[in-house]
C-alpha cells in the first residue's frame, strides 16, 4: 500500500477507533463519589446563596406553579454542561483558552471581561448572604464574618493540596440535602407538587414571567460553563496516566462515560435541591401570604415563626455550607478565565509561588466582593446587575461554545453527537428568549 492511501485511510481508520469507544464506559472499581467530580461540584455551587434566594422568591411568590421549570430546565442545563466539560476533556484547554486559539482577542476580552464583574458582585452578594444567615443563628457582628468567611475561602482555595480541596468541594455539596430535609419536616401537599412538576402552569403576568426568566438566569449561568471545562483540563492535565481525547481517542469511553454521568448526577442533584427550596417555601411562606423575598437570609428568617426553630436553623445552616462551596468556584472560574485568556500558568494543583497571577486573581476577585459588603452598595441591586451581566454574556458565549464543539479543528472527531447538538442549540436558544425578556421588562 502506497504512503497516499495509507494517508487517505487513516481518518477512516481514526473514525472507527473512535465509534469503537463511543459506548460508555466507567471502571467498575471506582465507587460512586470517586466517579463524581466537576460536575457535582459545578451543580452544587449553581444552588449559591444568591440562587437560594431565587428560588425561595419564586416559591414565596407563586407557591407551586414554578416547580416545573425546574424539570424544563434539567436537560438545558445538563446539555450545555456536558458539552462544556466534553471541550475541556477533549482538547485540554478550558473555554477562555479554546476561544483563545480560534476568536478575535476582542470578543475574549470583552466576555471574559463582563464575566469578571458578575462573578465579583456575585460573590460580594454570596459573602454577605452568608454572613447575615450566620448572624441570623449566632449573632454576632455581620462585617467580621464576612471577613473570616472571605478569608478562609481563600486559605483553603491556595493553600491546600488539589487532591485535599477537590474531595472538601465534592463533600461540602451534600449540605445541600439541608433543603431537602426542610421540605421533608414541613406539611407538603405532594400530589399537588407531582401534578405542578409534569403539568406546566403558565401565565402572562409580567410577574410570573420575570420569575422564570429570573430562575432561568440564576440555573444556565457563565461561570459554571468556565468551570467545569477548565476543572476537566485540570484533572487531565494533572493524571500522569490521561490524556486529551484528541491524543488518545482510545480513552474515550471511560472518559465521555465519566463526564456524562458525572453531569448528570450533578445537574439533577442541583435541579433536585432547587425544587425542593421551591417547594419548602411555597409550603411554608406562600401558604401563609409571606410573598416577597429578596435575598436567602429573609428567606430563612422569615421560615422561624411559621416552620419552627430546627427548620429555621436548617434553612441558614445550608446557606452558609453551600456558600462555601460558591465562593471559591466563582473566585476559581473568574481566575482560569482571566489566566486562560493571558496565557498565565494556571491551576488548583499549582503551588502558591508557580502560578502568582493565578492565585492572585482569586484572592483580588474575593477581595472586591468582601469590599461590596462595606460600600453600602445594596445586595439586591448587586444581584440584579450581576443578573443583567450574566445575560449579556450567556447567549454569544453558548452560541460560542456551540459553533466551537462543532469545529474539527477544535474537537477533532469529537465533534458533538446529533442530539447533544441539537439540546445545546435549545438550551442556547431558551436563554435567548429569557435574556431577550429580561431586558424588555426591564
Amino acid at each position: 500500500m502506497t504512503d497516499a492511501n495509507t494517508d487517505a485511510e487513516a481518518p477512516a481508520v481514526l473514525a472507527a477507533r473512535i465509534a469503537r469507544y463511543r459506548a460508555p464506559r466507567v471502571p467498575a472499581h471506582k465507587g460512586l463519589l470517586a466517579r463524581l467530580g466537576p460536575g457535582l461540584i459545578t451543580g452544587a455551587s449553581d444552588d449559591d446563596p444568591s440562587g437560594i434566594a431565587t428560588y425561595s422568591q419564586a416559591g414565596a411568590q407563586f407557591g407551586y406553579a414554578m416547580c416545573w421549570v425546574m424539570l424544563f430546565c434539567f436537560p438545558l442545563m445538563a446539555a450545555i454542561q456536558e458539552i462544556s466539560a466534553r471541550m475541556g476533556r477533549v482538547t485540554g484547554q478550558g473555554i477562555a483558552g479554546n476561544i483563545r486559539l480560534h476568536y478575535p482577542r476582542w470578543l475574549l476580552y470583552a466576555i471574559v471581561g463582563l464575566l469578571l464583574v458578575a462573578n465579583t458582585i456575585n460573590l460580594g452578594a454570596d459573602l454577605g448572604a452568608m454572613a447575615a444567615a450566620l448572624n441570623l443563628l449566632i449573632g454576632g457582628p455581620i462585617g467580621l464574618y464576612v471577613v473570616g468567611f472571605a478569608t478562609g475561602c481563600v486559605g483553603l482555595e491556595v493553600y491546600s493540596r488539589y487532591e485535599r480541596y477537590t474531595s472538601i468541594l465534592k463533600w461540602a455539596s451534600f449540605v445541600l440535602l439541608a433543603y431537602v430535609a426542610v421540605a421533608l419536616v414541613v406539611d407538603v401537599p405532594w400530589r399537588l407538587v407531582l401534578y405542578s412538576i409534569f403539568v406546566p402552569s403558565f401565565s402572562l403576568d409580567k410577574k410570573y414571567v420575570v420569575t422564570v426568566v429570573a430562575v432561568l438566569g440564576t440555573t444556565i449561568t457563565p461561570y459554571c460553563f468556565f468551570w467545569q471545562s477548565s476543572q476537566e483540563a485540570e484533572d487531565e492535565r494533572i493524571d500522569p496516566a490521561a490524556h486529551t481525547l484528541l491524543e488518545a481517542p482510545e480513552e474515550a469511553a471511560t472518559e465521555i462515560g465519566r463526564m456524562r454521568f458525572d453531569t448528570y448526577v450533578g445537574m439533577g442533584y442541583s435541579n433536585v435541591v432547587s425544587l425542593f427550596i421551591i417547594v419548602s417555601t411555597a409550603a411554608t411562606l406562600n401558604a401563609h401570604g409571606i410573598t416577597d423575598i429578596q435575598t436567602s437570609a429573609q428567606a430563612a428568617e422569615a421560615l422561624r415563626p411559621i416552620a419552627g426553630v430546627f427548620t429555621f436553623a436548617l434553612f441558614a445552616a445550608g446557606i452558609i455550607g453551600i456558600g462555601l462551596l460558591a465562593v471559591p468556584v466563582l473566585a476559581g472560574s473568574s481566575a482560569y478565565a482571566l489566566g486562560e485568556t493571558l496565557g498565565w500558568t494556571t491551576g488548583l494543583d499549582r503551588k502558591p509561588l508557580d502560578a502568582k497571577a493565578f492565585y492572585g486573581t482569586i484572592a483580588a476577585s474575593t477581595l472586591i466582593g468582601l469590599l461590596i459588603n462595606f460600600v453600602g452598595l445594596d445586595p439586591i441591586k448587586a444581584l440584579f446587575w450581576s443578573a443583567v451581566i450574566n445575560g449579556v454574556v450567556a447567549v454569544p458565549l453558548m452560541v460560542i461554545i456551540m459553533l466551537m464543539a462543532m469545529r474539527r479543528d477544535v474537537m477533532g472527531h469529537f465533534v458533538l453527537p446529533r442530539g447533544l447538538w441539537a439540546m445545546g442549540w435549545l438550551c442556547t436558544g431558551t436563554m435567548a428568549v429569557a435574556v431577550g425578556i429580561m431586558f424588555a421588562t426591564w
